[in-house]
């Protein structure tokens, strides 16, 4: 889907003003957006690449760390996806990143991995929070929620082990057909 300015336009200047067939025209192009998505979400992955931000990787490394482990243990294709952008927020939204990657993913999986990934920046504070003057146990205040088990293993054993600059790390390339194919799918969860 280009830019190119020759491509349909409606006409109205107030949603209240619109017709049937405007809006035929702009679904028609809405549905190039979700075309090159897969394309858009690669492109946002490879900007982790110069976000190191003091840590022992760049965030790059990190997400492909996060799935290769997810990966390792035979996690599914939906979870594999969440453990490779569950920081994809870092760059446009570093104080409330895990929402940005969770409404990325909301379309494509269950209320279970959204809530995950949701969720997974209060879990990972369970190891750093009280160096930095946070409470260690917000994450408490999730206990009993029918996702927090799920939630606490996938940082635990996949996203707060993932720092290691000698962890054998696939390049993006390796997940490339698995964001082409998971998001090139018109398939939803829910």
């Amino acid at each position: 889907m280009s830019g190119s300015k020759t491509q349909f336009r409606a006409r109205f200047t107030r949603m209240d003003q619109s017709t049937a067939e405007e809006w035929s025209g702009i679904m028609t192009l809405h549905g190039g957006l979700l075309d090159v998505l897969p394309d858009r979400i690669i492109d946002q992955l490879r900007l982790l690449d110069a976000q190191e931000g003091g840590f022992a990787v760049d965030r790059l490394t990190h997400s492909l760390q996060t799935a290769h482990r997810a990966e390792q243990d035979g996690r599914d294709e939906a979870y594999l996806v969440c453990a490779l952008v569950h920081d994809i927020g870092d760059v446009l939204g570093p104080l409330n990143h895990a929402d940005i990657a969770a409404a990325v993913l909301r379309p494509w999986v269950s209320e279970a991995y959204h809530w995950m990934v949701q969720q997974h920046a209060v879990f990972q504070g369970y190891y750093f929070w009280h160096h930095i003057g946070g409470d260690q146990h917000a994450r408490d205040a999730f206990l009993g929620h029918e996702f927090y088990d799920l939630t606490e293993e996938f940082v635990r054993k996949y996203d707060m082990p993932a720092f290691d600059p000698e962890y054998p790390t696939p390049p993006l390339e390796h997940y490339e057909p698995l964001v082409r194919s998971f998001f090139g799918t018109s398939r939803r969860e829910n």
